[in-house]
């Protein structure tokens, strides 16, 4: 009768000598994601909610687009920053829950712009809030990718919401004798206001306010006419906070800042959004207050300082 040591050893050689055969493991292939996470940010000014909202970012060729330099140069000056040749611009909007209303400034490109944009509705509802919670839409502008979002399928994006625009804003883009003496890409934007615009118009939901004047209680705004007859920034303040919804100060965080006297073809007078740039950014410096861009790198909230050469931005500390 063979040992318990015996049955030990030939049960143990058997081990060795065995070949190992590796068992079937099936391993999961997942797609990638491809998607990023909700693009909204919080922060408060005074007791009044702010949150910041993507609506996407599009790839622009920057350096063929600013003038008053050269291609060459800006594509310089965009390369040291890191920045590829189709640079990705943001396109920001911002809202704001006073308690009393809840304000969107700027609506977006909605359906207008390719499928890289048009995020702002589906941001909104992630942030916590529904289209039919909206009061008023205040623009900065009327140009399409700050006023494509008003509309789908040709009905208001916001039901309930009263639309508000400087009144030389709405004076330039909603004259029929504009629309027919513009040309190119103006052309164009002309007939994307109307079809944007108008829905609140024929439903008694649109309102113009004065140079410099309240948008809303609670909202102040800045004419920083030039890159668009009624451009105009949107103020906030409240527990000592202040800050300013810029619109389209600047497109990017870098060249228009080392260079303010560069402009950008979608200028409509370009002398005077350098004017307005300049004024823009010393107000900011010297105020030290925040402010918030419609195409700097999302959220867009940051401070402008002096430095070195012109001005620097620095983005919210938001980790």
């Amino acid at each position: 009768m063979p040992s318990r040591r015996s049955i030990l050893k030939s049960a143990l050689t058997g081990l060795v000598t065995a070949p190992f055969v590796a068992p079937s493991i099936a391993f999961a292939k997942a797609p990638y994601a491809a998607v990023q996470a909700p693009g909204f940010y919080r922060l408060k000014i005074g007791s009044v909610e702010v949150t910041a909202l993507s609506d996407g970012t599009v790839a622009l060729p920057l350096a063929k687009l600013y003038t008053n330099t050269s291609e060459h140069d800006a594509q310089n000056v965009l390369k040291d920053a890191f920045l590829p040749e189709m640079v990705p611009t943001s396109v920001n909007a911002f809202l704001v829950n006073t308690r009393e209303r809840l304000v969107l400034i700027d609506a977006g490109t909605g359906a207008y712009l390719g499928p890289s944009l048009g995020k702002l509705e589906s941001n909104i509802e992630a942030s916590g809030y529904k289209m039919d919670d909206i009061d008023d839409v205040v623009l900065t502008h009327i140009h399409t990718d700050h006023s494509g979002g008003l509309i789908r399928n040709g009905k208001r994006t916001f039901p309930n919401a009263t639309l508000r625009v400087n009144e030389r804003e709405a004076k330039f883009w909603l004259s029929a004798a504009n629309a027919k003496a513009a040309t190119g890409i103006v052309k164009q934007h002309f007939g994307e206001a109307d079809q944007c615009v108008t829905p609140y118009v024929e439903a008694g939901k649109f309102e113009t306010f004065a140079d410099n004047a309240a948008p809303v209680p609670g909202l102040g705004s800045i004419l920083y006419a030039g890159h668009t007859p009624g451009h105009s920034a949107i103020t906030l303040e409240g527990g000592g906070q202040k800050i300013v919804f810029w619109g389209d100060i600047t497109h990017g965080d870098i060249l228009q800042f080392d260079e303010p006297g560069v402009a950008i073809e979608f200028d409509i007078d370009q002398k005077a959004a350098v004017a307005a740039r300049e004024v823009a950014f010393r107000q900011a410096v010297d105020g030290k207050y925040l402010v918030a861009g419609a195409h700097i790198a999302f959220p867009g909230i940051g401070h402008v300082r002096k430095d070195s050469t012109n001005y620097d931005w620095l983005p919210i500390n938001y980790a």
